[in-house]
């Protein structure tokens, strides 16, 4: 058995199908599923990323063109290729029971197209509109777990700590149990704000593999974190086995934006920016009722006092590398142009030819990141933290 490593972002969305309708309605309008697969291949240097609008049949219709045409190819270990990507088909759904209180969202993935087709037709009689992203379920998230568990398919409950549409996100639920099945979680999603040595706070996801996904409205965002993940080919069959650690298939190391970057991480008032205290009804600046609860201070509310012993992969602080300061449109391209994408970028080009092709000030920026070491203000409220610029 030959294993190899492959960098993999699961959590994509689509922004507009082929036709030009919305489906993910925040997302951007140039986020159309052969562009996904275009960037994720020919610039972004992903080897495998997860689709999460899947069910939309006109998402599926342009796929099966794509197959039509030759340009892409269903493998039979599950999972789409396209040039030097494969694409895993997902679907992010909303659920909001009587257990929830206070929307969800989860990820479902499935091995083919005619899963997620079959897929699609099931949730047409629980949710008013398929075509949309993240629509609203009629039913319990465990009735949710047990279809994904009993079509072969797998579910990761999405950004897990965030104050909106997360699990722990809304101050209400103090374990998982509350709302799922346990034993019908094949992974967890962090998130933006938060990196494993602030999950591991949380003895409960101590069974669980840590997923580090973009959760991607833009083709610029697309790979902005990511993992790192031993397989021995690129299949859905493989990256299920991964994710239990069967053999010695596993994730090797999670790449995210430094949790000072998520915009909640710290506890801050929408309204006028100011830092409060995690218990604030009201700003102490401007008396908005607006103040959001940062991860930062949810996960302490979340902790028993007992720490996670598991070993976990390592987790490199990252940000998106468009938002590296002096690293202009221009600039990118010209570094595409040279070296080939953007993980050969971040993380295989020798420092010497980073020497030839950037500014000094940017290049070292660029191996800080490498190194974990960018000095970051930390963000809040809905607005994310900044790299410090060095004068």
């Amino acid at each position: 058995m030959s294993l190899a490593s492959y960098f993999v972002d699961l959590h994509i969305h689509i922004g507009r199908d082929w036709y030009g309708n919305p489906v993910k309605i925040t997302g951007s309008k140039n986020l159309t599923l052969t562009n996904v697969v275009k960037e994720a291949s020919r610039r972004k240097g992903l080897d495998m990323i997860g689709v999460i609008d899947a069910q939309s049949p006109a998402v599926l219709g342009e796929l099966e063109a794509l197959i039509q045409s030759g340009r892409a190819v269903e493998l039979d270990g599950g999972g789409i290729q396209y040039e030097e990507t494969v694409l895993i088909l997902g679907s992010e759904i909303e659920v909001y029971d009587a257990s929830c209180q206070g929307p969800i969202h989860l990820l479902c993935y499935f091995p083919s197209i005619e899963n997620m087709k079959e897929f699609g037709t099931w949730l047409s009689m629980k949710m008013k509109n398929i075509h949309l992203s993240s629509q609203r379920f009629y039913g319990t998230a465990r009735e949710l777990q047990q279809y994904v568990q009993d079509h072969g398919g797998l579910f990761i409950p999405a950004h897990m700590f965030t104050p909106f549409k997360s699990l722990y996100g809304k101050g209400v639920h103090k374990t998982l149990r509350e709302v799922l099945d346990p034993d019908k979680i094949d992974a967890v999603e962090l998130g933006l704000s938060a990196d494993t040595s602030m999950a591991n706070q949380i003895q409960e996801l101590e069974p669980y593999t840590y997923l580090t996904n973009s959760d991607a409205h833009s083709l610029g965002n697309m790979a902005r974190e990511y993992q790192e993940i031993i397989l021995e080919k690129r299949t859905f069959v493989e990256l299920k086995k991964a994710l239990h650690q069967v053999g010695d298939r596993k994730i090797l190391a999670n790449y995210g934006m430094n949790p000072l970057m998520g915009k909640y991480h710290e506890t801050v008032c929408s309204k006028c920016l100011t830092k409060n205290d995690p218990d604030a009804a009201r700003c102490i600046s401007c008396g908005s009722n607006k103040v959001v609860k940062g991860v930062f201070d949810r996960i302490k509310e979340l902790t028993n006092g007992q720490r996670q012993m598991k070993e976990r992969p390592p987790y490199y602080d990252q940000v998106p590398l468009h938002t590296i300061p002096g690293l202009g449109p221009k600039t990118y391209e010209k570094l595409i142009d040279r070296f080939g994408s953007e993980m050969a970028i971040i993380h295989r080009v020798a420092e010497e030819d980073l020497q030839k092709a950037l500014p000094e000030k940017v290049r070292a920026y660029l191996l800080q990141m490498r190194q974990g070491k960018l000095n970051i203000d930390s963000g809040g409220g809905g607005i994310y933290g900044k790299i410090r610029v060095q004068e």
